[in-house]
């Protein structure tokens, strides 16, 4: 009797389409196939980033992304004695940005100066003292307009920076120590190539002549 079922069984799947038999052998492989990758990826379906964003939420050149989002960056001061003859000679110190709006965190903490122990080690910007009176910004000390020329749409890799504040420069070299400062924290980011650095009422820092050449 058990012979007699199994080549009845036999008989059947002989006379069964090759079309029906290719769609169970498909339908297995697929089955297979779920279970080898069923555990791989993230687990929550959201890819890894491995492109860096833009230039005023994450650094272009560097993927040393770290907590919560943030991102290590550099701000570079002028330092004594070195800068004091030499506007263009500064000098980068760490920060961590604890967001990926890293263009706008690193010139704030331009602004805000060296640490007590960066100062000691002779580190200092003329820029915190330079800054007065109450801000045109709705607090702020500073805009960035990426892309932009002044006002204007710009080609990609143009930042302008608008200071909401007044600027009152104590000497000569005090400008051009600042806005050296401020190109060298930027140009950090490969993204921008170029800076251009405007007082609160749009014409161009550092212009004693009233020229605006920065935005020609």
């Amino acid at each position: 009797m058990f012979l007699g079922r199994t080549a009845l069984h036999a008989g059947v799947f002989r006379r069964l389409p090759s079309s029906f038999l290719a769609l169970g052998l498909l339908a297995a492989l697929l089955a297979l196939s779920a279970c080898a990758t069923s555990t791989s990826g993230t687990g929550d379906g959201v890819p890894t980033a491995t492109t860096a964003p833009t230039a005023t939420t994450a650094p272009s050149a560097t993927s040393n992304a770290g907590g919560s989002g943030g991102q290590a960056v550099v701000v570079y001061f002028s330092k004594h004695p070195d800068s004091d003859s030499n506007v263009n000679a500064v000098f980068a110190v760490n920060r961590f940005s604890p967001d990926l709006g890293v263009a706008k965190y690193s010139l704030q903490q331009l602004i805000a100066g060296p640490t007590a122990a960066e100062a000691g080690a002779g580190f200092y910007t003329e820029l915190t003292a330079s800054l007065s009176g109450a801000s045109t910004c709705g607090g702020a000390d500073f805009q960035l307009y990426p892309n932009h020329k002044g006002t204007s749409v710009a080609e990609s890799g143009t930042m302008t920076i608008k200071f909401c504040r007044a600027i009152q420069l104590a000497g000569d070299l005090t400008g051009s120590r600042i806005a050296a400062e401020i190109n060298k924290t930027m140009f950090q980011f490969s993204n921008i190539h170029k800076v251009i650095i405007l007082n609160k009422d749009g014409g161009c820092f550092n212009d004693f002549q009233g020229a605006n050449a920065c935005l020609s």
